[in-house]
């Protein structure tokens, strides 16, 4: 009880002192979620040996996922599964598991038909679209053409993978595997239809809910927690993994709610973003063992590098072929396309199962977590670098440093100068239009070279 409270404390200290921390950095360069991973690998066993990884807290970080996976499916709309972005998106999350799979095949180190193959094929294929969505929102990108791709991307890169591990990670016989995984189904529709049915009849205990929903009760929230926490407990006693359940309760909550209800949400990311889900990548980097990341650089950098293989050159494809897509610019694809690549709770939660098989040594997962909490930090920066090219003459820049390579540090400036001043110019232009900050990638679109037309004065008479 000591351990577990004291541990506690110190993940408490790491999870007030991280969103410090990165606000000192300028431009907010390192998410948050990179220095919790970093901090708990530092304060870890395997280091400082101050957080220690106890059933306690193990539970706790269980919990912080299932609530991660719970917002990340409630953020998922139906326009992004079946739209003709997400088609693509699904259509290409097909193709990267193809090509994970013959990568995997080919890799010596693993074999395709274990679980521990199997494990980093479904890793490669990831987007961590609840770790990407306080980014997205943070950059205010979730408006614009660019936020929508990546929805369409990375909401297919979060759910395909997910029953991927219930389906191929899964030491049961395939057909018992869709036998559970189709009364885990039944069970989530159920639920979904229970408060659906109770709304529609307007019953006791449904005006008991909402008349209490902002009471010391609180019953809404315990309502959510209640399908979290059960639907998690039910693919828990099925076998299956929990972010399943946690990944069902947030499309019933989107269901229920398909308009959104600003307060239930506040609260529950206040719950979730407050505690539950800090502890877990705190406790995720507590389990990083930093020694088998230096005895092994090689397959840390051989990782990363085929998450940009196999995750994001098909998704830039994608976007260069897609009729709705083909007329994004080059950095405008390559933004998306590092995005969708951001990967870690997907990569925890597989790697967690072939540990527990025994299929896969704690050294090598400690490895592809740190891999994947490496993306969430490169990713997004290579993102930031390739959306701000967007408004930019790079191409220029880049020739002209090829013509006089020892005035590089010049010339880099005053192309970032020159980039200042075309944002200055777009946010007049924004402002004068009566459009939104967010909406500027869009309006590049109709200012090639950084030259917009004036905005169109209202018919007056003038």
């Amino acid at each position: 009880m000591v351990t577990d409270l004291v541990s506690l404390a110190f993940i408490a200290l790491i999870a007030f002192l991280c969103p410090i921390l990165c606000r000192l950095i300028p431009n907010k360069a390192v998410p948050e979620t990179v220095l919790l991973l970093a901090a708990g690998a530092l304060c870890g066993p395997h280091v400082l040996n101050i957080v220690q990884v106890t059933d306690a807290t193990s539970l706790l970080s269980d919990l912080g996922l299932a609530f991660l996976f719970l917002l990340a499916g409630y953020e998922i709309s139906p326009k992004n599964l079946t739209g003709a972005e997400g088609k693509r998106g699904a259509a290409t999350w097909a193709v990267t598991f193809a090509i994970a799979a013959v990568v995997v095949a080919a890799w010596p180190s693993f074999s395709l038909f274990s679980v521990d193959g199997m494990a980093v094929a479904i890793a490669l294929t990831t987007t961590a679209l609840g770790t990407l969505l306080p980014i997205l929102q943070e950059r205010k990108l979730m408006d614009t053409r660019i936020g929508s791709e990546i929805l369409a991307y990375g909401t297919w890169g979060e759910l395909l993978p997910v029953l991927a591990m219930t389906l191929l990670l899964s030491t049961r016989a395939k057909w018992e595997t869709m036998l559970i995984l189709m009364a885990f189904v039944a069970i989530a529709l159920l639920t979904a239809a229970v408060p659906k049915r109770a709304e529609r009849l307007g019953g006791w205990v449904y005006r008991f809910v909402v008349e209490n929903a902002n009471t010391n009760s609180q019953m809404l929230v315990r309502t959510v927690n209640l399908m979290l926490i059960g639907l998690t407990a039910i693919s828990a006693l099925f076998d299956l993994d929990i972010v399943l359940g946690a990944f069902a309760a947030g499309f019933i909550m989107r269901y229920l709610i398909p308009d959104g209800d600003p307060t239930l949400e506040m609260k529950h990311s206040a719950m979730a973003y407050g505690f539950f889900i800090p502890l877990f990548f705190v406790v995720s980097g507590a389990k990083i063992d930093v020694t088998a990341i230096a005895a092994n650089p090689g397959l840390l950098l051989m990782f990363i590098g085929l998450l940009l293989f196999v995750r994001a050159l098909p998704i830039f494809i994608s976007l260069s072929l897609g009729k709705t897509s083909r007329d994004m610019t080059v950095p405008e694809r390559l933004t998306v396309a590092f995005y969708c690549t951001t990967a870690l709770p997907i990569i925890v939660a597989v790697t967690t199962v072939a540990v527990s098989a025994g299929a896969m040594g704690q050294a090598t997962a400690s490895v592809l977590v740190a891999a994947g909490g490496i993306t969430v930090f490169i990713m997004p920066l290579l993102a930031s670098l390739t959306a701000h090219s967007v408004n930019a003459d790079l191409g220029s820049a880049l020739r002209e440093i090829r013509e006089h390579p020892r005035a590089v540090g010049h010339i880099l400036a005053e192309h970032r100068r020159r980039e200042r001043e075309l944002h200055r110019q777009l946010k007049e232009r924004l402002r004068a239009a009566g459009l939104r900050h967010s909406d500027v990638f869009d309006l590049t679109e109709r200012c090639p070279g950084g030259v917009c037309p004036a905005p169109e004065a209202e018919d007056d008479g003038r």
